[in-house]
């Protein structure tokens, strides 16, 4: 057993976990974030998306011990139910949720290039989420809700610095 600090969602843990535990293992069973969802277990669906100190990482690849003394966010830490993410926000209004499965790891791969990027074409969108696969749609949908959430951010971070 070793000893591990990390910051989840805003909030520290100092935990008490096998060597071996794998990331996605602790944020699921350990620390309820079952948001996360464990696709494939070898980094090729990226079902299990996490954001790492600010990149994103499939977390069913990486052990616990791996996060030590870093930052996690998980889709848990973006949006509340009556308070969503724009990205949750334009997913919802587009019709890009179907089966919901990939949803979790989208909206990260979304919110980590529009932290890195306000204004990405749609090429950027489409690299940002080619670690996602998703067996319900086409990807349009996915692709015109993370350019539709762009827009709203880049509304709202003007609004700011206009009442500034």
């Amino acid at each position: 057993m070793i000893n591990i600090k990390l910051n989840v969602n805003g909030k520290d843990y100092d935990l008490e976990i096998e060597e071996d535990l794998r990331l996605i293992d602790l944020l699921r069973d350990r620390l309820g974030f079952t948001g996360t969802k464990e696709g494939c277990g070898e980094g090729e669906c990226g079902a299990c998306t996490v954001i790492l100190e600010g990149k994103t990482v499939n977390s069913c690849l990486l052990l616990a011990i791996q996060a030590h003394g870093k930052e996690i966010t998980t889709i848990e830490g973006i949006g509340k139910e009556d308070d969503l993410h724009p990205i949750q926000e334009s997913f919802l209004e587009n019709g890009a949720v179907q089966c919901g499965y990939c949803i979790p790891g989208m909206v990260l791969s979304a919110k980590a290039l529009l932290d890195k990027n306000k204004n990405p074409t749609r090429k950027d969108i489409r690299e940002a989420i080619s670690g996602n696969l998703c067996r319900c749609t086409g990807y349009e949908k996915i692709v015109d809700s993370i350019e539709k959430a762009s827009k709203i951010l880049q509304q709202r971070g003007s609004e700011s610095h206009e009442q500034l």
